[in-house]
């Protein structure tokens, strides 16, 4: 328990960081763009969701650290990360929006759930964490941030009920 306040404190920090990465640099570039050009950085930074494995390595996290956390954290992580790829295939194609928008709700809710878990649900020391330390306190601040920005895009870029579908590039 005596790590509780560093992690924590280190969860804010990375927030209130990426979160001034994301509006000051990140958002003025993307917010111009197309909609498949702008999500595009952002799902290629979530191809790299495999470092959530690392919640099922032995040496790498504590052998207390319970599967009922890092089983949904390690395999969610690679759901997401397949949905991202989904969604880069798509390209600008018909069903893009699509795969960007279940990429989008399911890669975001997967944190967010990890979260809770990790606090509320199975409630895990953050000792258990051990070299993983740092995929909660800095690594998914930026995910979150990053999926922040897509919903921006997403609505941002909301096709009209008579506009034509997207076209493939």
């Amino acid at each position: 328990m005596a790590t509780l306040l560093p992690f924590v404190s280190s969860i804010a920090f990375a927030m209130l960081a990426w979160g001034a990465v994301a509006l000051h640099y990140v958002w003025p570039r993307l917010r111009g763009l197309p909609l498949h050009e702008a999500v595009r950085p952002i799902l290629h930074l979530h191809l790299f969701r495999f470092i959530g494995l690392a919640f099922i390595v032995p040496g790498v996290v504590s052998p207390q650290l319970p599967l009922a956390f890092g089983s949904p954290a390690a395999y969610g992580d690679l759901l997401a990360m397949g949905l991202a790829w989904l969604a880069l295939l798509a390209g600008s194609g018909r069903h893009a929006r699509a795969a960007i928008w279940a990429f989008n709700v399911f890669g975001i809710g997967d944190l967010l759930y990890a979260y809770y878990q990790g606090a509320v649900g199975v409630g895990i020391e953050t000792s258990w964490l051990g070299a993983a330390w740092f995929i909660p306190t800095v690594t998914v601040p930026l995910l979150l941030w990053s999926h922040l920005l897509t919903f921006a895009l997403l609505l941002r870029s909301a096709p009209s009920p008579t506009a034509a579908p997207l076209q493939s590039c």
